[in-house]
């Protein structure tokens, strides 16, 4: 069985990994070959090295690195060098890089340098967190580059600035009127990733932002296309309960590109080619063209790991019965 899936970082990699975990319990899909195609419009260079965030929080999330109480970012790491930095006067202090985590800045960086794809590196790096062997690919959607970037209000009128300065330097509190893909519409789609969507047998949309990690692969010439014209189920999992994201900052992103901040309000981005769509049982269930709409039997949220296996579970179950 072929299952692909886009991610974008911490929701996106806790419930791949936990869907690995489903399907590893599973003897009759234990096979089952997963594609990740992972959001790399939150990229940028920092202290001159380019940095990954979402494409590095799921290879140390499904590699078994990560930092588990933050979500991102390596598990026991330092700050010495950030320490060094500061102390020279050098920035930006918001974004923190563990020592570790630099370690894998500085080989992708090298690795550009010498003229290695994005597409490349990041099979490179899959394998040193032996992502092949659990039946893992990771594909960065375009090994072009893109970046995201906000326009913001200012005093002083409109300011464009980065993402990440936006999300974590600035915590999404500065009002935003607008998100731009700064490349996207050059971009074409990186090695793999249309026929991983047209030969699937199953696609499944995780619990990752839907405006800035999934809207964005979407934006990709040609993914769209590829989501309305494959003969597999598309399945997603909401990220918003109630109103409200499970994490970070999605409802302020949905009411910037004017989309109703929930459960239906996402559904409604995806509509025309989602499939089934599994929702937290207290936004209850509702009509959405030909989706089918799955209230959850619990709440809708991966409090652990075994909870983020359960929650795949019936989204691999949603998709499977569509396929009959």
């Amino acid at each position: 069985m072929q299952i692909t899936a886009l991610a974008g970082g911490i929701g996106g990699a806790r419930f791949l990994r936990g869907l690995r975990d489903a399907l590893d319990a599973d003897p009759a899909l234990a096979q089952a070959d997963l594609t990740v195609i992972a959001n790399t419009g939150d990229d940028i260079t920092l202290f001159g090295l380019r940095v990954s965030p979402d494409v590095d929080t799921l290879l140390y999330t499904l590699g078994g690195g990560n930092n588990e109480a933050q979500g991102w970012g390596r598990d026991q790491d330092s700050y010495t060098i950030m320490g060094e930095l500061s102390a020279y006067g050098v920035g930006p202090q918001w974004f923190g890089l563990g020592d570790k985590d630099l370690g894998t800045h500085i080989a992708r960086s090298l690795w550009l340098g010498e003229g290695a794809t994005p597409t490349q590196i990041t099979a490179r790096l899959a394998q040193r967190w032996g992502l092949p062997d659990q039946h893992i690919r990771l594909l960065p959607m375009s090994d072009s580059p893109v970046e995201t970037h906000v326009v913001v209000t200012r005093e002083h009128g409109p300011e464009a600035i980065h993402f990440q300065q936006w999300w974590v330097g600035e915590r999404a509190q500065t009002p935003a009127e607008r998100f731009i893909g700064v490349g996207l519409d050059r971009a074409t789609a990186a090695p793999g990733v249309l026929e991983a969507i047209r030969e699937a047998d199953l696609v499944i949309l995780p619990p990752s932002n839907p405006v800035v990690s999934i809207g964005i692969i979407l934006g990709v010439p040609g993914v769209r296309d590829a989501l309305r014209g494959t003969a597999a189920p598309v399945v997603g999992v909401s990220p918003i309960i109630g109103g409200k994201p499970v994490r970070g900052h999605a409802d302020t992103c949905l009411t910037v590109v004017g989309a109703d901040a929930s459960a239906k309000g996402v559904a409604g981005l995806y509509a025309d080619f989602l499939d089934g769509w599994l929702v937290d049982p207290d936004d209850g269930a509702f009509a959405l063209g030909s989706t089918r709409v799955v209230p959850y039997d619990a709440p809708l949220l991966m409090s652990d790991r075994p909870a983020a296996a359960r929650l795949a579970r019936a989204a691999l179950d949603l998709g499977l019965d569509l396929r009959e």
